[in-house]
């Protein structure tokens, strides 16, 4: 069925295309009468405005770019919720596109998704992304540009973390707690800062102890299980065998805890496994999985504030927020 214009609804009522307009919007200067005719007209005929221009006026899109490094990542999947749930309010929607933590590609995605006239970007950065030279053209734009999760520490632009180094010490305090001396790591990337930050939280958390750290129990994986599991395997041969493991992400704790049962080894009673994110999976693995809560979904809202924050006043100052992190104690650690 053809849609009804602007102008069509005008001829109808016999009045200027401008008037019909206004009495859309409720202006004050058009009669009660008039606009009780338009509004009346307008439902009979399923009248439905023109997105496009009304977005020329405001010199908005409505639309909002966000990159991330991966959808399927529980985090990401829940944050890009957090960012959605915000925008709708505003009357935006969201063009979702995913790094693959590839370099190339986050600068692909920047370029299509600043062609396509986004009113700005939300992004977590990719693992491999070392040059920001395709943010500064955003920024040169005045394009609003927000980053969570994973920071872009040389822009000054809003930003939304959690403070990684703490919650790593957190995490890896509670294993000392629960009796763990020994304590091994399965970390990201070396190149992904937010996974050297919880390492760092995690050197804390035994130089407070006084425990000596071993640099063999640290063991960088690439996030997927195959790493996790393989370096799993790698860790339990090491004499002697840690007695906990801290991972980096709940992906690299899951393998953890695959590798250790075909070990014939029981958790926690011989070995104490942490991991990080709280992914919905952590509730159903046997032994339920210990882990730090980032709370993307509300991350992810707060990244959203930050850009409609930005959008509504472009001289006001960046902002860096710092969400705060739970610890969830599950059956994979033994309280002593």
């Amino acid at each position: 069925m053809k849609q009804v214009t602007l102008k069509e609804l005008a001829k109808k009522l016999n009045i200027s295309p401008s008037t019909v307009s206004r009495a859309l919007h409720d202006h004050p200067k058009i009669a009660p009468k008039t606009k009780e005719a338009v509004l009346k007209l307008a439902q009979e005929l399923d009248f439905q405005p023109n997105p496009l221009a009304l977005n020329l006026r405001t010199q908005r899109s409505k639309n909002l770019g966000v990159i991330v490094p991966k959808i399927s990542y529980p985090f990401y999947a829940s944050a890009i919720s957090g960012i959605e749930s915000m925008a709708i309010q505003q009357g935006y929607h969201i063009i979702i596109c995913q790094s693959e933590e590839s370099y190339e590609r986050e600068v692909a995605s920047t370029k299509a998704l600043a062609k396509s006239r986004v009113d700005g970007l939300i992004v977590s950065l990719s693992g491999q992304t070392k040059n920001y030279d395709h943010f500064r053209a955003i920024m040169q734009k005045n394009i609003p540009l927000v980053f969570f999760n994973r920071e872009c520490e040389a822009l000054e632009t809003s930003k939304v973390i959690i403070d990684n180094v703490q919650a790593g010490k957190q995490a890896v305090e509670v294993l000392i707690d629960a009796g763990c001396k020994r304590i091994a790591v399965l970390a990201g990337p070396q190149s992904i800062h937010i996974s050297n930050q919880r390492i760092h939280g995690y050197r804390l958390a035994l130089e407070k102890n006084q425990i000596s750290p071993d640099p063999a129990l640290i063991f960088h994986c690439d996030f997927s299980e195959v790493s996790g599991y393989q370096n799993t395997f790698k860790l339990l041969a090491h004499k002697p065998r840690p007695d906990a493991i801290f991972a980096v992400s709940d992906r690299l704790a899951i393998a953890a805890v695959k590798a250790i049962k075909e070990h014939n080894l029981k958790i926690p009673q011989d070995i104490s496994v942490m991991g990080f994110n709280n992914d919905p999976v952590t509730t159903i693995v046997e032994p339920q999985l210990s882990t730090i809560d980032q709370q993307p979904y509300e991350m992810g809202q707060k990244a959203a504030k930050l850009f409609f924050d930005q959008l509504n006043c472009p001289h006001c100052l960046p902002e860096k927020a710092v969400m705060p992190v739970k610890v969830v104690s599950r059956d994979s650690i033994q309280i002593i």
